[in-house]
């Protein structure tokens, strides 16, 4: 399962506290980072168990579930660059004076208005996530769509793919298999996510990649491992260095 599997497949409660309880250790929604269950680890000369020190991993790593998420692009979070701001300065605790005065935009009563919208779009999608749990239960011809990897960039219909279409994409590109080599590059946008997703899972999340090597474990799978290299970092799978001297999996 990857990262992005887990995060869309997360509950809400799960989401919130930014992980969730595998049989074996807890494993961090965000960037897939597992602590396990029985072991003590020390942080700052003091020792804590497992789950404590996954929230302590989150703040490192991630500052706080809220500064992870918004930070993902408004196509996946349903907020304006407006609301995103507002949020971000609700959630450091500041008053609608002093935000009034941080954005420079109406009185303090626009920004109590805009506390308001805020609040209805809560209710809106709590009762939207509710239909869609009782949905579920009823709609027996709902298709399993792919989960769209969290630093997906430009999310638009080519993110429209299920699972069986999925299976038809790899079997047509790889044909000896979706460990091997690449038999051609999909012209088409929808099929290229799909390749790029499945050639993204050859790299491991921990790990930093030098120029030389990523080259050589993109060239094994196709012959222009230049333009795979290139489409990764387009479709927000892999980052690197301005230099490109080095390149990891983004999270």
């Amino acid at each position: 399962m990857t990262v992005s599997d887990m995060f869309w497949g997360a509950s809400l409660e799960e989401l919130k506290q930014g992980y969730i309880e595998d049989i074996n250790c807890y494993v961090c929604v965000l960037c897939g980072e597992k602590i396990e269950k029985g072991v003590i680890y020390p942080h700052n000369n003091i020792l804590y168990e497992a789950e404590r020190y996954m929230s302590i991993h989150i703040g490192n790593a991630h500052h706080s579930v809220f500064e992870y998420l918004i930070q993902l692009d408004k196509k996946l979070t349903g907020l304006t660059d407006h609301q995103n701001r507002l949020l971000h300065h609700f959630y450091q605790g500041k008053s609608d004076a002093e935000v009034q005065k941080e954005m420079e935009i109406g009185s303090v009563s626009t920004i109590r208005n805009h506390r308001f919208v805020l609040k209805e779009k809560e209710r809106q999608a709590k009762l939207f996530l509710t239909m869609m749990e009782l949905l579920k239960e009823k709609d027996q011809h709902a298709p399993s769509f792919l989960s769209i990897h969290k630093t997906a960039k430009m999310v638009d219909e080519r993110y429209n793919v299920t699972e069986e279409e999925r299976e038809t994409i790899i079997k047509k590109y790889f044909q000896e298999g979706s460990d091997q080599s690449l038999k051609r590059f999909p012209p088409k946008e929808k099929q290229r996510w799909v390749i790029l997703r499945e050639i993204a899972q050859r790299f491991t999340g921990e790990r930093t990649y030098g120029e030389k090597e990523i080259n050589e474990i993109l060239e094994r799978i196709y012959h222009d491992y230049v333009m795979l290299r290139r489409y990764l970092i387009e479709y927000g799978f892999l980052d690197r260095k301005p230099d490109g001297s080095e390149y990891w999996l983004k999270k």
